[in-house]
């Protein structure tokens, strides 16, 4: 069991067993795991509908087909508003992400929570990639897709992610310089891959 207070920001292709890894490491570190769960936390800071914040998770371009569905909102002031936006949306979830982390350690999957988190000292910012080929093989194992399919699920929902990550850091999503450690899961699979991460991490806390 770990005491020191860290926050570990895991990026992950998908397919790449990034959810899994990062909640093995918030295991490992007896720390909180925040994944969908910062929506949560998002939407009771802001007082607005969690569902606002699913559609949005990762991506950008939704809202003005949305913003006929959720507007008029209503103000602090008891005002109804229609002045909302998805960078006041990703605003809520940062500060969320903030609060979360200055309570504990924690694991963070996405969500720019390595840019959020950027002057935080006590941080470990990681990528996970994978082959392409494994990637598609995770999703083919959960949905009845042809591997065509599955690749362009990948490709497709990493465009968003990229997108999205890039529009609110002006950095590029997956470059290596980003982070302190990129890691490959497809070379020693999930459990292997943690183990790597956790000395990793153990290694520069000095734990």
């Amino acid at each position: 069991m770990e005491n020191k207070h860290i926050i570990i920001n895991v990026g992950r292709q998908l397919g790449s067993g990034g959810h899994d890894i990062a909640r093995m490491l918030a295991m490992d570190f007896n720390a909180k795991y925040y994944d969908k769960e910062i929506l949560n936390l998002a939407a009771k800071e802001s007082g607005f509908s969690e569902k606002v914040f699913e559609q949005n998770d990762e991506q950008r371009g939704f809202f003005k087909g949305l913003l006929r569905q959720y507007v008029p909102f209503l103000s602090d002031n008891g005002i109804y508003t229609s002045n909302f936006s998805p960078d006041s949306l990703f605003k809520f979830q940062s500060d969320a992400i903030r609060k979360a982390a200055q309570q504990g350690s924690c694991v963070f999957v996405g969500r720019c929570a390595d840019y959020v988190l950027r002057d935080f000292d006590n941080v470990v910012n990681v990528f996970i990639t994978a082959s392409m080929w494994y990637r598609v093989e995770q999703i083919l194992n959960k949905q009845k897709v042809t591997p065509q399919e599955a690749k362009r699920i990948v490709l497709q929902a990493e465009g968003k992610r990229a997108a999205y990550y890039n529009y609110y850091t002006g950095k590029k999503w997956g470059n290596a310089e980003s982070y302190d450690l990129c890691v490959d899961s497809s070379v020693l699979g999930m459990l292997e891959t943690e183990k790597l991460i956790a000395d990793f991490v153990r290694k520069k806390f000095g734990l």
